[in-house]
């Protein structure tokens, strides 16, 4: 199969994100993702992204999954975050044994659909053969549209540790949960597993999953640590989210004439010029700080570790990244009247989505931000800081 370049990537995602707009709303009443978006992304060739060209996929970088995912947000945030997830949880499986990689990836199809919620809310017990799971996750995106179940499980003996391990999944049950005010379409239910049989070959540490694991031929991101990873990526549907409600506010401007006036034209008045003028400059400050940090962490591919400092550094600019684009939102949502708040308007689903997203974890300002200052000061991390 032939590979594709970072612009063909790039090009194929502004198609791409066009028909993610057309269908917004039904991707949002249906709480998931369209069969019609998954075909268009099968057919776009982008779910083997970021598998190693070895293992049959494009072998491209984290710069090519961050900017086509910020340009496919443009059309829908929640939708272009769960494409992200399943694209970059295939990278995940590539960090198994060979014998679980030869499950996973196939020569007519080398990726897998996986969700992979990250909390270690399971337990697992070694039994012959492999490990005895149980337990129940939260967040599964894209779990409706999965083969495969990834999940983080604490093993107490013989000491304690956690693991990843992946299951088939048709040997879980999913929880319906997912009824939220945003990013609806990326369907993060709640999956459980109940004693379930693991071999060990689909089970690898926490460690080697977010830290280590395989380097294997044609891996543009060998070496790279997974939390300021998935950091930068899931920060993107914000910023494409901005990106788009600028644009918008730029077009409604143009056409709207205002409320209890004499016809007067808002692009006619100074306030609102100022307003469209600040949300352009603070749009263009955190695009550039976000595609700096892209750019340096793609830099250190190939290196053999990324020190904290620099790991902390990554992660604050995914959590500025979000906040900064929120408040982009913000902006232009407070100049644009009340009628961008019908059902069917785009600017109000940005912003739903976006005040939803802040709420994973790794944008949690006060933590994150605590986390910058330990780091700062010379402060040890704790076991369950994700850097």
């Amino acid at each position: 199969m032939r590979t594709l370049s970072h612009s063909e990537v790039l090009e194929r995602g502004e198609v791409l994100s066009r028909s993610l707009a057309d269908r917004a709303a039904a991707a949002e009443a249906l709480r998931r993702l369209p069969e019609s978006t998954l075909e268009d992304v099968r057919n776009a060739d982008l779910f083997r992204m970021l598998v190693p060209t070895s293992l049959g996929g494009h072998g491209l970088g984290i710069d090519s999954l961050a900017h086509c995912t910020r340009i496919l947000a443009h059309g829908c945030p929640a939708s272009a975050w769960t494409i992200s997830f399943l694209i970059l949880h295939s990278w995940l499986l590539g960090k198994f044994p060979p014998k679980a990689r030869a499950e996973f990836f196939h020569a007519q199809k080398p990726y897998a659909l996986v969700p992979a919620p990250l909390a270690p809310t399971g337990t697992a017990t070694a039994v012959d053969g492999g490990l005895r799971v149980s337990g129940r996750w939260e967040w599964a995106t894209a779990i409706h549209h999965a083969e495969w179940a990834m999940v983080h499980a604490v093993q107490s003996e013989p000491e304690p540790t956690t693991l990843f391990v992946v299951v088939p999944i048709a040997e879980a049950h999913i929880e319906e949960v997912w009824f939220t005010s945003g990013m609806r379409a990326t369907g993060s239910d709640t999956i459980r597993l109940e004693n379930v049989f693991v071999p060990r070959h689909r089970a690898l540490s926490a460690k080697s999953l977010l830290f280590g694991g395989d380097r294997l031929d044609g891996d543009a991101m060998a070496g790279l640590p997974v939390p300021p990873v998935l950091a930068l990526i899931a920060a993107a549907p914000a910023l494409g989210a901005a990106e788009a409600a600028v644009d918008l506010f730029r077009q409604r401007m143009s056409e709207r004439v205002l409320a209890y006036s004499m016809g007067d034209r808002q692009r006619d008045q100074p306030v609102a010029q100022a307003r469209l003028g600040m949300a352009i400059s603070d749009l263009a400050l955190v695009r550039d700080h976000w595609s700096h940090a892209v750019a340096e962490l793609a830099g250190v591919a190939g290196t053999t570790s990324v020190p904290v400092e620099k790991r902390m550094s990554l992660r604050l600019t995914a959590a500025a990244t979000v906040r900064a684009a929120r408040g982009v939102i913000t902006t232009v949502c407070d100049g644009s009247g009340a009628s961008i708040y019908m059902s069917a308007a785009p600017l109000q689903r940005l912003q739903r989505d976006i005040e939803v997203l802040k709420g994973h974890v790794v944008f949690d300002w006060d933590r994150t931000a605590e986390l910058a200052g330990r780091v700062a000061l010379g402060l040890p991390l704790r076991p369950t800081d994700m850097v």
